[in-house]
Protein backbone atom coordinates (compact mmCIF):
# COMPACT_ATOMS: atom_id res chain seq x y z
CA UNK A 1 0.00 0.00 0.00
CA UNK A 2 1.24 3.46 -0.82
CA UNK A 3 0.67 5.13 2.53
CA UNK A 4 0.45 3.99 6.11
CA UNK A 5 -2.87 3.14 7.70
CA UNK A 6 -3.84 5.04 10.85
CA UNK A 7 -1.87 3.78 13.86
CA UNK A 8 -4.64 1.89 15.71
CA UNK A 9 -5.62 0.01 12.55
CA UNK A 10 -2.01 -0.78 11.66
CA UNK A 11 -1.52 -2.13 15.21
CA UNK A 12 -4.65 -4.31 14.91
CA UNK A 13 -3.52 -5.70 11.52
CA UNK A 14 0.04 -6.38 12.75
CA UNK A 15 -1.24 -8.20 15.85
CA UNK A 16 -3.68 -10.18 13.68
CA UNK A 17 -0.77 -11.37 11.52
CA UNK A 18 0.82 -12.78 14.72
CA UNK A 19 -2.53 -14.14 16.00
CA UNK A 20 -1.83 -12.03 19.10
CA UNK A 21 -5.23 -11.61 20.80
CA UNK A 22 -3.98 -9.07 23.37
CA UNK A 23 -2.31 -7.04 20.62
CA UNK A 24 -5.49 -7.10 18.53
CA UNK A 25 -7.56 -5.96 21.49
CA UNK A 26 -5.22 -3.15 22.57
CA UNK A 27 -6.26 -0.55 19.91
CA UNK A 28 -9.98 -0.82 20.77
CA UNK A 29 -11.78 1.74 22.92
CA UNK A 30 -13.36 0.25 26.06
CA UNK A 31 -16.86 0.81 24.65
CA UNK A 32 -16.09 -0.24 21.06
CA UNK A 33 -18.57 -2.20 18.96
CA UNK A 34 -17.68 -4.94 16.46
CA UNK A 35 -20.21 -6.23 13.94
CA UNK A 36 -19.23 -9.46 12.20
CA UNK A 37 -21.15 -12.33 10.62
CA UNK A 38 -24.48 -11.11 11.98
CA UNK A 39 -23.13 -10.69 15.51
CA UNK A 40 -22.68 -7.56 17.59
CA UNK A 41 -19.91 -7.50 20.20
CA UNK A 42 -19.84 -4.55 22.61
CA UNK A 43 -17.02 -3.68 25.00
CA UNK A 44 -13.61 -5.15 25.70
CA UNK A 45 -14.79 -8.47 27.17
CA UNK A 46 -17.11 -9.32 24.27
CA UNK A 47 -14.53 -8.20 21.71
CA UNK A 48 -11.86 -10.34 23.41
CA UNK A 49 -14.19 -13.37 23.14
CA UNK A 50 -14.89 -12.55 19.49
CA UNK A 51 -11.16 -12.28 18.72
CA UNK A 52 -10.51 -15.65 20.37
CA UNK A 53 -13.35 -17.46 18.58
CA UNK A 54 -13.36 -15.74 15.18
CA UNK A 55 -9.64 -15.21 14.66
CA UNK A 56 -7.30 -17.11 16.95
CA UNK A 57 -9.24 -20.40 17.04
CA UNK A 58 -9.45 -20.57 13.24
CA UNK A 59 -6.01 -19.02 12.67
CA UNK A 60 -7.69 -16.38 10.50
CA UNK A 61 -5.13 -13.86 9.28
CA UNK A 62 -6.32 -10.75 7.42
CA UNK A 63 -3.97 -9.35 4.78
CA UNK A 64 -4.90 -5.82 3.71
CA UNK A 65 -4.62 -4.96 0.04
CA UNK A 66 -6.09 -1.45 -0.12
CA UNK A 67 -7.46 1.16 2.25
CA UNK A 68 -9.26 4.47 1.96
CA UNK A 69 -11.07 7.02 4.08
CA UNK A 70 -14.78 7.15 3.30
CA UNK A 71 -17.65 8.89 5.09
CA UNK A 72 -15.82 9.11 8.42
CA UNK A 73 -14.58 5.52 8.32
CA UNK A 74 -11.35 3.84 7.29
CA UNK A 75 -12.23 1.07 4.86
CA UNK A 76 -9.68 -1.72 4.46
CA UNK A 77 -10.11 -4.46 1.84
CA UNK A 78 -8.13 -7.69 1.75
CA UNK A 79 -8.13 -11.46 2.10
CA UNK A 80 -8.41 -13.62 5.18
CA UNK A 81 -6.82 -17.06 5.20
CA UNK A 82 -7.07 -19.66 7.92
CA UNK A 83 -8.55 -22.94 9.04
CA UNK A 84 -12.16 -22.32 8.03
CA UNK A 85 -14.38 -23.36 5.11
CA UNK A 86 -13.87 -21.28 1.96
CA UNK A 87 -10.46 -19.93 2.96
CA UNK A 88 -9.25 -17.55 1.68
CA UNK A 89 -12.16 -15.11 1.70
CA UNK A 90 -12.11 -11.41 0.73
CA UNK A 91 -13.43 -9.09 3.40
CA UNK A 92 -14.02 -5.39 3.84
CA UNK A 93 -13.21 -4.02 7.29
CA UNK A 94 -14.79 -0.65 8.04
CA UNK A 95 -13.16 0.98 11.06
CA UNK A 96 -14.40 3.98 13.03
CA UNK A 97 -11.76 5.84 15.04
CA UNK A 98 -12.24 8.07 18.07
CA UNK A 99 -9.55 9.68 20.21
CA UNK A 100 -6.77 7.50 18.77
CA UNK A 101 -8.64 4.19 19.27
CA UNK A 102 -10.89 1.90 17.27
CA UNK A 103 -14.45 2.66 18.40
CA UNK A 104 -16.19 0.57 15.76
CA UNK A 105 -15.45 -2.23 13.33
CA UNK A 106 -17.84 -3.70 10.79
CA UNK A 107 -16.73 -6.68 8.73
CA UNK A 108 -18.48 -7.58 5.48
Amino acid sequence: MSSEMPTPIAAYVAADARLDADGMLAPFARDAVVRDDGGRHVGIDEIRNWIQSATVASRAVFTPETWREQDGHVVVVGSTTGNFPGSPIRFTFSFTLRDGAISGLEIA
